[in-house]
């Protein structure tokens, strides 16, 4: 029994690293020649593996989007939620509820930082009608939905809001939108430090009692 938990162990590790290569390779190649130029055989010549290993070990094309766009997001490839890291649950703990916004702005910053270099990309692509690319936006705007909705329930009940739970988490999910970043980063030259400043403030005044 000792023998086959070794073995089992193992080959655990052994598809983990494959699949990390491959969603490293994936990634190099989405950023450098876009969703749509990228082929699953590209991607598993350059993970030095078999196309159906990457079908094995991640899925099809999309999968493999969208798991190099959680990792980006994530910064590692754990199968743990934004909401239950390190991170979040220290931003849910704050003392008083501009902290609390400041540490989400904080945490939408790191975000931010990962994920930029693909953005433009997804969202120049799903704009052009890529049915995958669409697919991904539309659940990653989901899974935003969710998060903010988490952080103005946290707000409500522990300090109180100024607008209904349901308007706030809406206002949050409109500041956090990766088009706003783009705007403000990429096409106003903003600096991510300035970035962060303005979403935490503008998060505050919008929802926050005066």
């Amino acid at each position: 029994m000792t023998g086959r938990r070794y073995s089992s162990a193992v080959r655990a590790e052994q598809t983990r690293a494959t699949r990390q290569r491959v969603i490293a390779a994936a990634q190099a190649l989405f950023l450098r020649r876009g969703y749509t130029g990228a082929t699953v055989e590209a991607i598993a010549a350059r993970a030095g593996c078999s196309v159906q290993t990457v079908y094995n070990t991640v899925g099809g094309k999309a999968a493999v989007l969208k798991a190099v766009y959680d990792t980006m997001l994530a910064g590692d490839i754990e199968p743990v939620a934004m909401l239950e890291r390190p991170a979040a649950l220290a931003m849910r703990a704050a003392p008083d509820p501009r902290e609390l916004l400041a540490r989400y702005a904080r945490m939408g910053r790191d975000i931010t930082e990962r994920v930029l270099p693909l953005l433009p990309i997804l969202l120049s692509e799903g704009a052009a009608g890529d049915r995958d690319v669409k697919a991904l936006i539309d659940t990653t705007e989901a899974e935003r939905a969710i998060g903010t909705a988490t952080v103005a329930a946290t707000l409500q009940e522990r300090f109180g809001l100024r607008v209904s739970v349901e308007e706030a988490a809406d206002v949050l999910w409109t500041l956090t939108a990766p088009e706003v970043v783009l705007r403000l980063v990429h096409r106003r030259g903003w600096t991510l430090d300035r970035f962060e400043r303005w979403l935490a403030e503008a998060m505050a005044d919008a929802v926050l009692p005066r």
